[in-house]
């Protein structure tokens, strides 16, 4: 492998500020890639970290880009505006990866500017969340747009689950042997078993009664008012634990204080944190849980699948996009069908999509032996397939094949067949 000079990672979150699975996947492939090589990360906001090994810079949003628009406009205007100034910054690196449409605008310019090969990862697909509109507007096409530019210039495309691969080659004009498949990875040492209970108390969880859990955004993706409606299906010696914000719009939001105030009436247990969770509270509320529930309807991998399994947590979830990946059916959990409608994103029966929640949810939170059998075999898949040290190292090697590609006069060359 040719060696690095550095990397680049372009994106939208980083830590403080990670509200998805993106976040959480170039926060830990920043740390790993970092042991390995020079690893700078240009991300939205105000960081300023300077490790050795480790160069952070935040880049904040441009007032005019969102200046007398409609503002539905303004994240896609404000992301391009940011992607202009993280390309145009001196760049030190051998290779730029972005994670996002968000951020992949600035792999694009970048690799025209400084001529490093580029690297695009796929956490989702935008022709795959056509509910954005609602969130987006007309801006919806604009980040439509950016994703599928950086796509076909990109030198190597890696999709997070075989799915996403299928994904990418039947909706982008790509060669197949420029889309390569790198999982989700967990921290190992972080994500496992936590015997404490105060975040239980703290948001009114009784930890002497088993309950199941929902973590995740607000959003038409996540599926949560499908498990918002198997609620009434759930039985009563269940908890039902929310933890569910930053819903994608209003009307999303409001929807979902409607509905769980009618499934609540009359029925104890129900608990909604609104707020999005801490990672150490998080991780309590994981290994405590009966069983987690992953009721998407569109999931590229699933990390939240694999936090869950690492705490040694059974899971019940949709059977869509990489989900089958991650949870094992009978194994590490249950998966639920949802039989998405033709040319659509929604269930074709949700009303009985969200009756096989709430069945397969009982069968499992309520037979102690089935959950613990399933949890523990959760976290041994974790070990033995989804360590960050490997992915990291599946990375950089691909890196490599890029650069001794460049050297041999092969490219850069973009991504079209």
């Amino acid at each position: 492998m040719s060696s690095l000079r550095g990397v680049a990672l372009f994106t939208n979150e980083y830590p403080p500020y990670v509200y998805g699975g993106a976040g959480v996947h170039v926060e830990y492939l920043a740390r790993e890639l970092s042991r390995l090589v020079p690893v700078e990360v240009r991300c939205f906001g105000d960081q300023n970290v300077r490790d050795p090994n480790l160069r952070v810079r935040g880049y904040g949003p441009w007032a005019e880009a969102t200046h007398d628009t409609d503002p539905k406009f303004r994240g896609a205007l404000d992301a391009f505006s940011r992607n202009l100034s993280m390309a145009k910054d001196t760049l030190a690196a051998d290779v730029v990866h972005t994670h996002t449409w968000y951020a992949d605008m600035a792999g694009v310019l970048a690799k025209r500017l400084w001529g490093t090969p580029l690297v695009v990862t796929t956490h989702s697909l935008e022709p795959l969340r056509p509910w954005k509109v609602e969130q987006l507007g007309n801006a919806y096409h604009l980040s439509s747009w950016m994703e599928r530019t950086t796509l076909l210039d990109a030198d190597a495309i890696i999709a997070v689950s075989q799915e996403t691969r299928a994904d990418v080659l039947r909706h982008f004009e790509v060669d197949p042997a420029r889309v390569h498949v790198v999982h989700n990875g967990i921290d190992l040492d972080q994500y496992r078993p936590d015997a404490a209970t105060d975040f239980l108390v703290r948001y009114g969880v009784d930890p002497a009664r088993p309950y199941v859990l929902f973590v995740g955004r607000i959003t038409r993706q996540k599926g949560i008012i499908h498990l918002v409606n198997a609620i009434p299906d759930i039985d009563p010696a269940l908890q039902v634990v929310l933890a569910a914000g930053a819903p994608d719009t209003p009307e999303i939001g409001a929807e979902m204080t409607q509905r769980v105030g009618e499934v609540s009436a009359g029925r104890g247990g129900v608990t909604w944190i609104r707020e999005m969770l801490p990672r150490e509270a998080a991780i309590q509320l994981y290994s405590h849980a009966a069983v987690f529930c992953c009721p998407s309807v569109y999931e590229p991998f699933g990390i939240i699948n694999l936090e869950a399994m690492a705490c040694e947590t059974a899971v019940v979830a949709s059977a869509v996009g990489g989900i089958p990946e991650v949870v094992v059916p009978e194994e590490t959990g249950v998966l639920v069908n949802p039989a998405i409608k033709p040319g659509t994103f929604d269930p074709a029966d949700p009303a009985a999509f969200s009756r096989g929640l709430a069945e397969a949810i009982n069968r499992v939170g309520l037979d102690e032996a089935l959950r613990v059998r399933m949890g523990q075999a959760g976290r041994r898949r974790a070990e033995e397939h989804f360590s960050w040290a490997s992915i990291a190292r599946q990375t950089l090697d691909l890196y490599g094949t890029l650069l001794g590609q460049a050297e041999a006069g092969e490219g850069p060359s973009g991504g079209r067949p």
